[in-house]
């Protein structure tokens, strides 16, 4: 009994412990509103902006620590897509209200490992620049 008790524990533990938290730090945003039913603006002028974003697998969320904290909960996770350019990372996730929406993040292999977070919302996309948090 002792030995399954240990055996189901350590397993327990292996499995907590490989859900690794990702950190990132912005640079930099900026936003596209829709105009109509498939228009939208041009993106706004970069803004300079250093926020922390995590995304937490284990917790199934990705936090935007921006002035206004944002939380959203990862419904699917969508299979990774990789080309000669990038690599892109998407993520159906849920607001607070529970709208559903995209988020993405790209590593755009032709500009050095850039990579980019988009948040692609019913009438906003938003566009952060990142890097990882050391």
């Amino acid at each position: 009994m002792k030995k399954i008790f240990l055996i189901t524990a350590f397993l327990f533990i292996a499995t907590a412990s490989q859900a690794q938290v990702y950190k990132f730090i912005t640079s930099s945003f900026s936003v596209s509103e829709r105009t109509g039913k498939n228009t939208w603006t041009k993106w706004s002028k970069p803004q300079d902006a250093s926020i922390v974003v995590s995304v937490d697998p284990k917790k199934n969320r990705i936090v935007i620590y921006s002035q206004e904290i944002q939380l959203y909960q990862i419904m699917n996770y969508q299979p990774t897509v990789e080309n000669e350019k990038s690599i892109t990372n998407g993520f159906v996730c849920s607001d607070e209200d529970g709208q559903q929406f995209t988020i993405s993040i790209i590593t755009r292999k032709d500009q050095g490992n850039r990579k980019q977070l988009y948040l692609n919302q019913k009438d906003v996309m938003i566009v952060y620049n990142m890097r990882n948090y050391k």
